[in-house]
């Protein structure tokens, strides 16, 4: 090991004693801005505060993220009220601080607590109040709310409303209505960010802005184009959805002796375009019960959420999709509360009360990647990506999903919010690879396995631009420069994969509300007043 020299020591120490001085400068700026400086210093941890760890450790999902040599923000703050944001953003911007803001933590690169420059974190977790309007089908949701305790308070007032958001319960709505957001509902109704009708942000001059106050280029950015790029959101306000009394839910299991192949090539030409009602995804994983002497194989689940009943749903399946042999005895006639449930991972009987819990339960390591087909794969390119799939060791904790568009997702407009993967597109497909702390030594093997299995989709995927999903962060993808600024020319690259043509528009909205990149990461959008072009 090379002895470092006297020059990387003392910039080493004069990197550190500046940091040092940046968060001293916040603390000491920020206890200047509020006359009675109690009323914010209780949601404010610093390094030296015995609760910063754990608050910090609290939202972590992807625990790549959570090691010593991971950077660490100078301070974390937890408002309890908006009024407590503008401050914080006026004394970050003074002391050189950047920002970033955090709701549910399930970002899988980290973005909403990990900077490579001195940086601080809006927590947003005290800011999860929701009402629900049944009388007018809204509801005001504050950003630090999860999707969970969202349905929860839906179903309290109402049995026949719903809201067509994600299937995990901990997501914090922030950063999931921002990015998109996607559910069981979306050949329905679309996405989260499409039923977004007002919200409230803190832009960079501090000012808590409305949908009014803040026009509707604003506006338009934030569903769907990140909102970490323009601001803070504080609140989101949803038009709800109807659902009927009694849906049908449905998981059945094949393994490649019963035909998976064919099953999964069949479902392309089935599920896109059957009746809105339905959405029927897969999931592709290594079976768990493989027998003696055998090698192992695959699982294909086809799980379904059906907006009617039972009876209506099996005509429906065996007139577009025998093969599968859908039953009654496949199917369970619920209510829609109870379905968020059940796609949980919960057994349906579970009280409805799992929905406020905000502790996340698959907190591991993992890596995600995501990509969309437009033409349905060749049954021979599903036997070979499947077998490269299974081939490796890493692939027992690796899995494919297959989310069907079409319906209202094909109806509206590529531009009609940043989020533009709308007609043309048959469906998403994902895969993920998680493994335990006691691999951790072994990530880069597991990553690198993702970005193998990535190569092997190329064929049968979208190409110019090889379009992703925004709420799936992937930087192999591209980043911004590592310090300084942001790049318009990088930002491209990434940029077009997740907004297509939509990626200028929002480069012109980020330079109009904030033209000296103050709110950026390594895949915010770029302002072309910035340092960097």
């Amino acid at each position: 090991m090379k002895t470092p020299t006297i020059s990387l020591i003392l910039l080493l120490i004069f990197s550190s004693s500046s940091a040092a001085s940046a968060a001293g400068d916040f603390l000491q700026c920020l206890s200047s801005k509020f006359d009675n400086y109690s009323s914010i210093s209780n949601v404010v941890y610093t390094t030296s505060n015995s609760s910063y760890t754990s608050i910090l450790k609290s939202s972590i999902y992807n625990l790549i993220f959570d090691t010593e040599s991971t950077p660490k923000p100078h301070a974390i703050i937890t408002p309890e009220h908006e009024s407590q944001i503008p401050p914080v953003i006026h004394c970050a911007k003074k002391a050189g601080l950047e920002v970033r803001t955090r709701s549910g933590g399930h970002d899988y690169e980290g973005l909403s607590y990990v900077s490579r420059v001195p940086f601080l974190v809006v927590d947003l977790i005290n800011l999860s109040e929701i009402t629900v309007d049944v009388g007018s089908k809204t509801a005001w949701v504050e950003a630090g709310a999860t999707t969970g305790s969202l349905y929860y308070r839906i179903a309290e007032k109402s049995p026949v409303l719903g809201f067509p958001a994600g299937v995990c319960l901990t997501l914090g709505v922030g950063g999931h209505f921002s990015g998109g957001g996607y559910g069981y509902m979306l050949r329905k109704y679309g996405l989260a960010a499409d039923h977004v009708i007002d919200a409230r942000i803190v832009d960079v001059n501090g000012r808590i802005l409305d949908r009014e106050s803040m026009g509707e280029d604003l506006f338009w950015a934030i569903r769907g184009g990140g909102a970490a790029s323009f601001g803070v959101v504080v609140a989101w306000k949803v038009q709800l959805v109807d659902v009927p009394e009694k849906v049908t839910i449905f998981s059945i299991a094949r393994t490649l002796e019963q035909n998976a192949t064919q099953l999964i090539h069949r479902w392309q030409y089935v599920a896109p375009h059957i009746d809105d009602n339905l959405s029927m995804g897969i999931m592709i994983t290594r079976s768990s019960t493989v027998q003696k002497g055998t090698t192992p194989t695959n699982r294909a689940s086809f799980t379904g959420l059906f907006l009617g009943s039972v009876d209506k749903l099996l005509p429906l399946m065996q007139q577009s999709f025998p093969e599968l042999g859908l039953t009654r005895e496949n199917c369970t006639e619920t209510s829609w509360i109870k379905s968020t449930v059940a796609f949980a991972g919960n057994p349906i009987e579970t009280p409805l009360q799992i929905l406020l819990n905000r502790t996340q339960p698959q907190k591991g390591f993992s890596k995600q990647k995501s990509n969309y087909v437009k033409q349905p794969i060749p049954q021979q390119g599903f036997e070979g990506l499947l077998e490269q799939f299974f081939k490796a060791e890493e692939a027992t904790r690796g899995l494919l999903m297959l989310v069907p568009y079409g319906g209202k997702m094909a109806e509206i407009s590529e531009s009609a919010i940043p989020f533009p993967h709308r007609g043309g597109n048959l469906y998403m497909i994902s895969h993920r690879v998680g493994w335990e702390e006691e691999n951790a030594r072994d990530s880069e093997r597991y990553v690198s396995w993702s970005r193998r299995l990535e190569d092997c989709l190329t064929p049968y995927v979208s190409s110019n631009p090889r379009q992703a999903y925004l709420n799936y962060r992937d930087l192999d993808i591209g980043v911004n420069n590592d310090v300084g600024g942001t790049s318009y020319v990088q930002a491209n690259v990434w940029g077009r994969k997740y907004f297509k043509n939509n990626f200028d528009r929002l480069v012109r909205v980020k330079t109009m509300v904030d033209p000296e990149n103050f709110f950026r990461n390594e895949q915010s959008i770029p302002s072309l007043h910035s340092k960097w072009k």
